[in-house]
């Protein structure tokens, strides 16, 4: 005897080796022997074999016309074996009473179940409307299809070019359009990039990246809405400075600048003057929305992409020949011993006195023109020479903090556009790449002026209770991240008590934040607490902190990986195939005299630090993916690596481009068994 039995929505059939109450123990036609429930078997029967039984049934029920079956069945629950008796004829056999059971349960839109082989046929709206949705997907396969024919053979229809980069980085795997990338891929056995680049889909690997960016950062485009920066209504004293700015000549927002008060006398005061939206713009304004929704300007090479239109930065920006409303800082010193003696902060007018730019000056003013070895003959030389006496020293303490010096083996590269900064890249300009020297003279003048600034500002709002957005890391051990928050934490890496950021608020939405916390500081004082903006534990900075995160984070990424993109166009544009570079590991390397890292075959048994030449043999710069192989080891022994490296990070950015999309997600169902 056999048994046809349902195990978990698959029928299956075998010879019945025993028989109790409530079970049976079936062997199946491969041999295997299963114990089946009583309550699961559907069928009994001596002939024919069930390899036979299934495979006749599920060709008779194909010929079921559901239509005509739904017309027979009663309105009350029925069995498929009364069903069968009622299509075929009474005396219906167990192969037609299968095809019944087999099409009966594969059709739940005209037949519900209703228990061990039983069934309740459909309402007939239900029905309508579900022969409505079959036909729907009917069609949508077929249109499916007919999508995936036409990319595979080299054309892109309009309603994937328009959906290309959320079906490649973030899809609906239930679209058509995405279903129809995947197919057309396994069509035409090319990879997603290069099937869509041959279609016509992708017609600019620049325009790929950064469109790609906007679509995943700025969905509703980069304009601005109408805006007016609002007025500074405070009367605000004039500070009795000439304070300068140092930045590079592209820089429009300009957030600080300098002053230096008392030389000569035996005390200085070193004045750090950060431009002060925060006294004009107020929280959940409509200013203060655009900014929230940005949180960063965007950095690229030739363009940017500001927090805040040009037409508000440039009511606040530290523009040189006017009296700019700032925060500002006075910490008072021994002229001799730089000791401090106490700082102050002030809401107020600061003649700007000048703009310098650090790409005009660096080769101007040195550190030898600074210290007196050489003639210096700019403007601000007594001031940039203190502020220089200064830097070392606060950079010579935070160190002591630190425990080990911090050191700069590494360049910082500039990207130049033949277009200029003028108009938006298209991809299609000349670069350039320069480098300059990490830390130099006023590298070091701004950078430490501003760690000064941010971490005494950070111990005042903690010193008075008020919250501020910090940033902290535990130690300088590896893998110890630096982390946002809310407390006033020590900062390893900088080597200081606690550190926030609050010198750009024209760049940085935290920024602002923090001014305005340390406007209220600066304003009431001890009772700062309870005007803030910002209270303890306010659920706001959490919201901020985390969107700033994500978003500060897209930003550098785009920015990593665009000027990645820059470089192989760099390497095309001058047809260089050959680079000299530092192992890293697992065959990564570092190029000398570019910001690249990419993998070379052969550096794999390399030891880190090792130096080598390498060729290069393609460059991809729509996956961003450099090949290259090893020509020959230039050293016998590899040189030290350094602290400075922050080699994951590099790791991280050194690899193809990842797509959202997956060709082998498709499942075949289970082998030897019907639904």
């Amino acid at each position: 005897m056999f048994a046809l039995f349902d195990e978990a929505g698959k029928f299956l059939a075998g010879r019945v080796m025993s028989e109790a109450d409530s079970s049976m123990q079936v062997e199946l036609d491969s041999g295997k022997r299963v114990k089946v429930k009583a309550a699961n078997v559907l069928l009994k029967f001596d002939k024919p074999a069930p390899a036979e039984l299934i495979a006749e049934g599920q060709r008779l029920a194909q010929e079921i016309d559901l239509d005509l079956a739904w017309e027979f069945a009663p309105d009350t629950e029925f069995g498929f074996a009364e069903l069968a008796r009622d299509y075929f004829d009474a005396k219906a056999g167990i192969t037609h009473q299968a095809a019944a059971l087999f099409r009966l349960f594969e059709a739940p839109h005209y037949f519900r179940r209703a228990g061990k082989g039983q069934f309740k046929k459909a309402p007939e709206d239900i029905v309508k409307a579900a022969l409505l949705g079959i036909e729907r997907k009917k069609q949508q396969a077929l249109q499916i299809e007919a999508w995936a024919a036409e990319l595979a053979a080299g054309t892109c229809p309009a309603a994937i070019k328009d959906q290309i980069y959320k079906i490649l980085f973030k899809p609906d795997k239930n679209g058509p359009e995405y279903k129809a990338v995947v197919e057309a891929t396994k069509l035409a056995h090319k990879a997603p990039l290069d099937l869509l680049k041959d279609a016509g889909a992708i017609t600019s690997a620049y325009q790929f990246h950064w469109k790609r960016f906007l679509f995943e950062n700025f969905p509703k485009g980069t304009g601005f809405p109408a805006l007016t920066a609002p007025e500074i209504k405070d009367e605000l004293p004039l500070a009795p400075v000439a304070a300068f700015s140092i930045d590079d000549s592209a820089t429009t927002e300009i957030d600080d600048a300098l002053s230096v008060q008392g030389l000569g006398t035996g005390t200085v005061i070193f004045g750090v003057h950060i431009a002060a939206p925060g006294l004009a713009i107020q929280p959940d304004s409509a200013v203060d929305k655009v900014a929230r929704d940005r949180y960063s300007t965007v950095y690229m090479p030739g363009w940017k992409l500001t927090m805040l239109p040009d037409e508000v930065v440039q009511v606040y920006t530290l523009t040189e020949g006017r009296d700019c409303p700032a925060v500002s800082l006075y910490v008072t010193m021994d002229e001799a011993t730089l000791a401090v003696k106490g700082s102050e902060t002030k809401l107020e007018r600061v003649p700007i006195k000048s703009n310098l730019r650090h790409d005009k000056l660096d080769n101007v003013i040195t550190e030898a023109t600074l210290s007196g070895a050489e003639p210096a003959t700019y403007e601000f030389a007594p001031e940039l020479a203190f502020a220089f006496r200064l830097a070392k020293h606060l950079k010579a303490q935070r160190e002591v903090v630190r425990g080990k010096p911090e050191t700069f083996n590494r360049p910082d590269y500039n990207f130049r556009l033949s277009s200029g900064g003028e108009r938006e890249p298209d991809g299609t300009e000349e670069v350039s790449i320069s480098t300059r020297a990490r830390g130099t003279a006023l590298d070091l003048i701004v950078a430490e002026a501003m760690i000064l600034a941010n971490s005494t500002w950070g111990g005042w709002l903690n010193e008075l209770g008020l919250p501020g957005i910090y940033r902290s890391q535990a130690s300088l051990a590896p893998g110890i991240k630096v982390r946002m928050g809310t407390k006033a934490l020590p900062h390893a890496g900088m080597g200081v008590a606690q550190y926030t950021w609050a010198t750009s608020p024209l760049r940085r939405y935290v920024d602002l934040v923090n001014q305005w916390q340390i406007i209220a500081c600066a304003r009431h004082g001890r009772t700062a607490a309870l005007v803030a903006p910002f209270k303890p534990k306010d659920a706001a900075l959490f919201s901020i902190i985390s969107g700033f995160d994500a978003a500060y984070s897209a930003y550098n990424g785009f920015q990593s990986g665009i000027e990645r993109y820059w470089t192989l166009r760099h390497l095309a544009q001058n047809g260089i195939t050959e680079l000299t570079a530092a192992v890293m590991k697992d065959g990564l390397v570092r190029a000398d005299e570019l910001p690249l890292v990419f993998k070379a075959l052969g550096c794999e048994p390399l030891p880190r630090g090792s130096h080598v030449k390498v060729r290069i043999t393609g460059l991809d710069e729509m996956t961003l993916d450099v090949h290259a192989t090893l020509i020959e080891r230039l050293d016998e022994a590899p040189a030290a690596a350094t602290e400075e490296e922050a080699e994951d990070d590099e790791v991280e950015a050194s690899g193809p481009l990842t797509l959202a999309i997956d060709v082998n997600a498709d499942e075949a169902p289970a082998e030897g068994s019907t639904a």
